[in-house]
């Protein structure tokens, strides 16, 4: 025995019933879009294009704008109604975790603004700029906090007001975008569950996708489109080659809300059935780091989603950042 263990400590048998947390379990889900909702052919009003060419191109029928409301208005009201679906008071909370690029507060971080709102005066507070794949990364985040012990119930948030970005007057991106926020609440699982995330980034190609502070956002839709369907089946293979679960087994593919086309060939390259890819776009828009809990929200509110069920999330975009998610629900 080395002098730097003290006897007794290392070679004792681990108590009765002790069982190590492989991960966090979600335990409810929220969402929340603003009432104003701007259809195709409002857009007819504002630029050259049409409800054909924009649905053609990318499966988007309508988006809710958030008017006055702010990122963080948005995202308490998604939080209320994950905490009620999960039936955790507030004040249970450890951790909040917010993923948005658009807050209109650059400090208070829009995580401490919620944490008010809500009352959860235990919890600490921190927002993460990953533009679209900001839910996937504050999901990878609060799952680290539940596996290190370092928390127990985790409040994941993705919201986004990006209409206050895009230009108007640019029918490459104005027909793109929506508002809202989706929110869900981890808890440490004592039950082993396989789970695992990948988060990747090539900020060399992130003039693809760009907005600096004062300006509207640019994009290479041609680029960031061949992006999108080339990372997302890789990482998803990636995730699913880890969790050894084939894709076959798969129950749902809870993609980035971005264009139908693109989830469209990410399916044909996984050779996977399109039925397993649930879509809101046509009804939201791109709400950026929103869409992936906005549809999960839906999801398990629809009664579509079951125990046990195995599922992945996948998501795309500024940076340029891509990841992806296996858990079991």
């Amino acid at each position: 025995m080395s002098f730097l263990e003290p006897a007794g400590v290392f070679d004792r048998e681990p108590a009765p019933g002790l069982k190590i947390i492989e991960s966090g379990k979600n335990a409810g889900t929220g969402s929340y879009v603003p009432e104003t909702i701007w259809k195709n052919e409002d857009l007819e009003k504002m630029v050259e294009t049409s409800d054909i060419w924009i649905r053609e191109r990318t499966g988007i029928g309508a988006r809710h704008i958030a008017g006055e409301e702010t990122v963080a208005q948005m995202a308490v009201k998604a939080a209320r109604r994950a905490l009620e679906n999960a039936g955790i008071c507030s004040t249970e909370l450890d951790l909040i975790l917010v993923g948005t690029s658009s807050s209109e507060s650059i400090f208070p971080n829009t995580a401490c603004l919620v944490q008010d709102e809500i009352g959860a005066f235990r919890a600490a507070c921190l927002d993460v700029s990953a533009a679209c794949t900001g839910f996937l990364a504050v999901y990878e985040l609060g799952q680290l906090y539940i596996r290190s012990g370092k928390a127990k119930n985790v409040l994941l948030i993705g919201a986004d007001a990006l209409s206050r970005l895009v230009d108007w007057h640019d029918r490459g991106t104005c027909i793109l975008f929506g508002d809202g926020a989706g929110a869900i609440v981890l808890t440490a699982e004592e039950q082993e569950t396989k789970a695992c995330e990948k988060i990747h980034s090539d900020g060399e190609k992130g003039v693809s996708l760009t907005c600096e502070k004062g300006t509207y956002l640019q994009m290479d839709g041609r680029a960031v489109f061949q992006f999108a369907l080339s990372r997302v089946p890789e990482v998803i293979r990636e995730v699913l080659k880890e969790a050894e679960v084939p894709v076959e087994e798969i129950d749902a593919f809870i993609l980035h809300q971005a264009n139908s086309r693109i989830i469209d060939g990410v399916a044909k390259r996984l050779k996977a059935p399109k039925e397993k890819f649930p879509r809101n776009i046509e009804a939201y828009g791109n709400t950026c780091a929103a869409s992936i809990p906005i549809l999960l929200d839906e999801w398990n509110r629809s009664g579509r989603a079951q125990k046990g069920q195995r599922i992945v999330l996948s998501g795309f975009g500024a940076g340029l950042i891509w990841g992806a998610a296996y858990l079991e629900w």
